[in-house]
């Protein structure tokens, strides 16, 4: 089966070129679409760079909205059978996705959660409070859509491909992940969690999420129980292709 990876990125220079390394070193037939959501440090140049050689992988650029918005931006460049969301600052281990998109090329899974709470598998001692907060938002969900997830807000997730492009979403930052889980559990697919690693960061090292995205989170949520929608996002300028001329104007912009 052919499986498409999107990484949206924002700021991720120190991190982004192992990642594709990473991904670029499974055995599976894969297609690469990253998202730069108007990184202003080095990440361009090293997407640029990267982009010029290796054919299966597409940039697209766009002003900065979040990740649900550089999300949205790539679904339209989705193609095959299963699409993976893979987070482009080494929290979650690209050699993961092998055993993520498994159930779902076995025929048993229409959407499949890495899960950091479940256990057996390598797990960064991390913040209390994030734990909690995880907890918490898994717990609203299940008791609102009557399920079993373990971790709602987990960044690595697989679909089948046509399952992610009938998924009406609207919310632009990290609301986009109670956003995914409650359209998912509305339409009542099967839904699969495997563990995975997790090698958290502090903020110190560039983690962007706070506790107002857990609030986000909350209002995602109970709008989604009660059957109402967000307004659509208004429209943006369409993403922009890396092309080989872009390649070069931007390893010269970033020397």
């Amino acid at each position: 089966m052919r499986t498409t990876v999107i990484i949206p990125v924002y700021n991720e220079a120190p991190t982004i070129e192992e990642v594709l390394r990473r991904l670029d070193r499974l055995r599976i037939d894969m297609r690469v679409i990253v998202v730069d959501d108007g990184s202003t440090d080095a990440t361009p140049a090293i997407l640029a760079r990267w982009a010029r050689g290796h054919p299966d992988t597409l940039v697209l650029r766009k002003r900065n909205g979040g990740k649900g918005s550089a999300l949205r931006a790539a679904i339209p460049y989705v193609h095959g059978d299963i699409a993976v969301i893979q987070d482009a600052d080494l929290e979650y281990d690209p050699a993961d996705v092998p055993a993520l998109i498994d159930p779902i090329e076995r025929g048993f899974a229409d959407v499949v959660y890495g899960s950091r709470l479940v256990g057996g598998r390598p797990q960064r001692v991390h913040l209390f409070w994030h734990r909690v907060g995880n907890r918490a938002l898994s717990l609203l969900t299940d008791v609102f859509f009557n399920t079993t997830l373990s971790d709602m807000e987990s960044g690595y997730k697989a679909f089948r491909t046509d399952v992610l492009c009938d998924l009406p979403l609207s919310e632009d930052g990290f609301g986009i992940e109670p956003e995914i889980t409650a359209a998912v559990c509305r339409r009542h697919l099967r839904i699969y969690e495997i563990p995975v690693s997790y090698y958290g960061r502090t903020y110190a090292e560039g983690k962007k999420i706070t506790w107002r995205d857990g609030l986000t989170a909350v209002r995602v949520l109970i709008r989604a129980r009660r059957g109402e929608a967000d307004p659509p996002p208004p429209p943006e300028a369409h993403p922009v292709l890396v092309r080989a001329a872009e390649a070069r104007d931007a390893l010269v912009h970033a020397d």
